[in-house]
């Protein structure tokens, strides 16, 4: 069996990370919990409870440093280490540990990259306000017109992607911080010829704490998602279809 970790960044998430875990669990696979020295105590309680789970791995960082350098400095550790199938979701189930399977079999199929997505038939969101879907909507869509990609959850973060896929997209050289980071992953993956599938889940609003989204994140998206159109980014290698691999799929 290929070996599999989801990386999960933390911060400020005591209440939620035991009961992540607890679904997780049920997963089988292994988890990376990525913690920016959250106020709260959560890297400490991800510490304890690695003790008495081996499949629980813990990385601490000296500071909050935004999403993107959070699952970058994840990747790293989970490709140094040998891992062939590595997951990011977040940490307050808005994400279902559930739906891994599904996304495993597309990797099974071939897909280098798999994409959660709200934005498909059979995906949405529960728990949210008309403003709040009319914003998320809005950017995602504007992230597909303005770089001309083809998914309409650019801006999700959950994934599940192969070891090859993020060396040839060289993901340690991406610039994001905040969620653009979504975007800018996926845009790579599609340069690079990954082949990507999407599969639907529905997005639970979480129950405890606050969403991470602020004025300053936002503004960095709008102001990188132009850079990113102009940036010529080009991998120095593409990804080898696999034998016999069904062509990508995109859902409407």
């Amino acid at each position: 069996m290929p070996r599999d970790i989801v990386v999960v960044p933390t911060y400020n998430e005591r209440e939620m990370l035991p009961l992540f875990l607890d679904e997780f669990a049920r997963t089988g696979g292994e988890c990376l919990i990525v913690d920016d020295s959250s106020p709260d105590g959560t890297g400490g309680l991800a510490d304890a409870l690695a003790r008495e789970r081996p499949w629980l791995h813990v990385l601490h960082r000296p500071h909050k440093g935004g999403l993107g350098a959070a699952y970058r400095a994840g990747f790293a550790w989970a490709l140094e280490r040998g891992y062939e199938r590595i997951g990011q979701m977040d940490c307050d189930l808005s994400h279902p540990p559930s739906a891994l399977a599904q996304m495993h079999a597309a990797v099974d199929r071939g897909a280098g990259l798999v994409l959660g997505s709200r934005y498909v038939a059979g995906g949405g969101t529960k728990g949210w306000s008309l403003a709040r879907r009319i914003i998320s909507r809005v950017g995602c869509v504007t992230a597909m017109r303005v770089l001309g990609l083809p998914y309409p959850d650019l801006t999700g973060g959950f994934k599940l992607w192969t070891a090859d896929a993020l060396r040839v997209i060289d993901v340690a050289s991406t610039v994001s911080n905040g969620y653009i980071f979504q975007v800018e992953s996926t845009r790579r993956a599609r340069i690079a010829g990954v082949r990507i599938e999407q599969v639907p889940f529905v997005f639970v609003e979480r129950l405890h704490g606050a969403s991470k989204m602020s004025p300053s994140i936002a503004g960095e998206g709008a102001l990188i998602l132009w850079r990113l159109r102009r940036d010529g980014w080009r991998p120095p290698g593409r990804m080898p279809a696999p034998a016999g691999a069904e062509p990508e799929i995109t859902r409407p």
